[in-house]
C-alpha cells in the first residue's frame, strides 16, 4: 500500500463513520419515539382504567344499595346508574372511533339536520353544566342560521359536544361561550372560555391522542385525552378545519369551519322530531332473541307501550320455535347466544319466514358489523348495543314501513291522541270503566286479566291495552289512571 492511497482510505473511513453516526442518531430517535409512544399508551391505559372504574363503582355501589333495600331513592339510583352507563358508552364509542379512524373505515352519513334545534339542545345541555359550576354561558349567532343543513348529525354533534365539554370542564370562573356564523354554505363555530388556557408549545400537541398538554390542572380533570384528537380527525374527514388560540390563565378559543350545505327545500316538521306514542295501521309483532334477560326487558319495555306484540327467547332454538309459532313481522337477534350463533338463527329464520320476515342483528361487537339488506345476507340491518331508542325506531320504521304517531303537544294527551281508535272506544267503554275502578282501589293483580279481556273483545284497543299494562306492571297507577281519563268517566 502506497502513501498515495492513504487520503482515499481516510476519506472512506470518515464517510463510513459519518454514516454510522447518522444511523446511530436515527436509531436513537426511533428509540426515543418508541419510548414516548409506550409512555403515552401507558398513560392512556391508566386513564382508561380510571374512566371505567369510576362509573362502574357507582353502578356497583347503587346496585348493592338497592339489593339491600338500604333506603336509597330508586329514582336517584336509576339516574346515577343511567349517567354512569352513558359515560361508559361514550368511552367505548370513543375507542371504537379511534379504531375506525386508524383503519380508515369511518363512514359519514348525509342526514337532514334541523340545525337550530340541534344548537338549542346542546346549549341547554351545557348551560346547565356551566351554571352548576357558577359560570356564565353565552350563546350568540351572527346573520341567518338555516332551518336545516345536510351533514352527518352524529359526528357534528360529537364535535360540538367535545369542544363545549372542554370549555366548561377547564373553566373554574368566568364564562364559556359558543358563537355561530353561517354564510356561503359554510358554518363557522367558535367555542371560547375564560379557563386555564393552553401554553403555546402545547397547542399542537393537544390534538394528539392521549395528550392533554403539560398544565397540571388539565391532567387533574377526568378524561382519556381522546376528545380533541377525535374532534380534529372528524373535522378533517368532514372537509373542514379546526384551529385554537389560547393564552395561559386567560382562556382558549377553538374555531371550527365546516361545509354544511342547506337543502333547496326544508322538510316540514315530522312526528319523528317529537316523542313517538305509537304507529298507524295494523299491529305488528316483534321477536326478540337474546340471552341477557335485562336486554330483553329493556327492549320489551320500549316496544310494548308503542303497540307492538313482543315475543322473547333466551336462545336460538327457542327463537326459531317462537318464529314458527307466531310468524312475527320482524326479529331482533343477538349474535352471541348460548346454543348457536345469531347468524345461524338468521339463516334459519330467512328460510323459514321468507323475505316477508325482516331480520335485524343486535350486537355489542363492532367487529362483526355487517350492514345487511344487500340481497346476499340473511339479515336486513344491524344495530349496535347499547341500543338507542331513536336508532331502533328508525330501523323499525325503515324495515316495516311504519308511520309514527307523535304525542300531542296540546289538548288531549299522547295516549288519547294516538291509542284510542274512535270506533272501538264505544265497545271498550265497559272494560275501561272496570279498569278505571280497579286502578282507583289499587287492585293491580286484577288489572292484567281485565286487560286480556279487553284485547280479546276489542282487538283495535291493543295499543291502548299495552300502554295501560306497562304502567300497571310498574305499579304506576297515577300514570295508568291518567291514560284512562281521556276515555270517558262513567263507571
Amino acid at each position: 500500500m502506497t502513501d498515495a492511497h492513504a487520503p482515499d482510505m481516510l476519506a472512506d473511513l470518515q464517510a463510513e463513520l459519518a454514516a454510522q453516526g447518522r444511523t446511530i442518531a436515527q436509531l436513537q430517535r426511533a428509540r426515543d419515539a418508541a419510548v414516548a409512544a409506550n409512555q403515552a399508551k401507558s398513560r392512556y391505559l391508566v386513564g382508561v382504567s380510571h374512566e371505567i372504574r369510576s362509573p362502574l363503582n357507582a353502578i356497583y355501589g347503587y346496585a348493592q344499595l338497592l339489593e339491600r333495600d338500604a333506603g336509597v331513592s330508586p329514582v336517584e339510583a336509576a339516574r346515577v346508574i343511567r349517567r354512569s352507563a352513558e359515560h361508559l358508552t361514550n368511552l367505548v364509542n370513543g375507542l371504537l372511533d379511534i379504531s375506525r379512524i386508524e383503519s380508515g373505515v369511518l363512514k359519514l352519513s348525509r342526514d337532514l339536520v334541523p340545525f337550530p334545534a340541534l344548537l338549542d339542545q346542546l346549549v341547554e345541555m351545557f348551560r346547565m353544566q356551566a351554571e352548576a359550576k357558577g359560570l356564565e354561558f353565552r350563546f350568540t349567532t351572527e346573520g341567518r342560521i338555516p332551518a336545516c343543513v345536510r351533514t352527518d348529525e352524529k359526528r357534528l354533534r360529537q364535535i360540538l359536544i367535545n369542544l363545549l365539554s372542554n370549555a366548561v370542564k377547564y373553566t373554574d370562573s368566568g364564562h364559556a361561550a359558543i358563537h355561530v356564523r353561517y354564510r356561503s354554505q359554510t358554518v363557522d363555530v367558535e367555542v371560547s372560555d375564560s379557563g386555564i388556557g393552553i401554553a403555546a408549545e402545547d397547542q399542537d400537541r393537544i390534538f394528539e391522542p392521549f395528550n392533554r398538554g403539560a398544565i397540571n390542572d388539565r391532567h387533574a380533570q377526568p378524561g382519556t385525552g381522546l376528545g380533541l384528537a377525535i374532534t380534529r380527525v372528524l373535522v378533517q374527514i368532514m372537509g373542514g378545519d379546526i384551529t385554537v388560540r389560547s393564552t395561559p390563565g386567560e382562556g382558549s378559543t377553538f374555531r371550527v369551519r365546516l361545509l354544511l350545505p342547506e337543502p333547496a327545500e326544508a322538510p316540514p316538521e315530522t312526528a319523528r322530531r317529537r316523542r313517538v306514542a305509537g304507529y298507524a295501521g295494523p299491529r305488528r309483532s316483534v321477536l326478540l332473541v337474546d340471552d341477557d334477560p335485562a336486554q330483553l326487558a329493556v327492549l320489551q319495555a320500549l316496544l310494548v307501550p308503542l303497540g307492538f306484540t313482543v315475543h322473547t327467547a333466551g336462545n336460538g332454538a327457542e327463537g326459531i320455535a317462537l318464529a314458527a309459532m307466531y310468524r312475527p313481522d320482524i326479529a331482533l337477534l343477538d349474535i352471541h347466544l348460548p346454543d348457536m350463533r345469531g347468524w345461524q338463527v338468521a339463516e334459519t329464520l330467512r328460510v323459514q319466514g321468507g323475505e316477508g320476515l325482516r331480520i335485524l342483528m343486535v350486537s355489542a361487537n363492532a367487529h362483526e358489523f355487517a350492514a345487511g339488506g344487500d340481497g346476499g345476507s340473511a339479515h336486513d340491518g344491524f344495530l349496535m348495543k347499547p341500543v338507542e331508542l331513536e336508532a331502533l325506531l328508525d330501523a323499525l320504521a325503515a324495515q316495516l314501513r311504519l308511520d309514527w304517531i307523535a304525542e300531542a303537544s296540546t289538548g288531549a294527551g299522547p295516549e288519547q291522541a294516538a291509542l284510542a281508535p274512535p270506533g272501538s272506544m264505544v265497545e271498550a267503554a265497559p272494560f275501561l270503566a272496570e279498569l278505571r275502578h280497579l286502578g282507583r282501589i289499587g287492585h293491580v293483580r286484577a288489572i292484567g286479566p281485565k286487560l286480556d279481556e279487553l284485547e280479546h273483545a276489542v282487538p283495535a284497543a291493543a295499543a291502548l291495552s299495552a300502554r295501560l299494562r306497562a304502567h300497571a306492571d310498574g305499579f304506576d297507577l297515577k300514570g295508568y289512571l291518567k291514560i284512562l281519563e281521556g276515555h270517558g268517566h262513567g263507571e
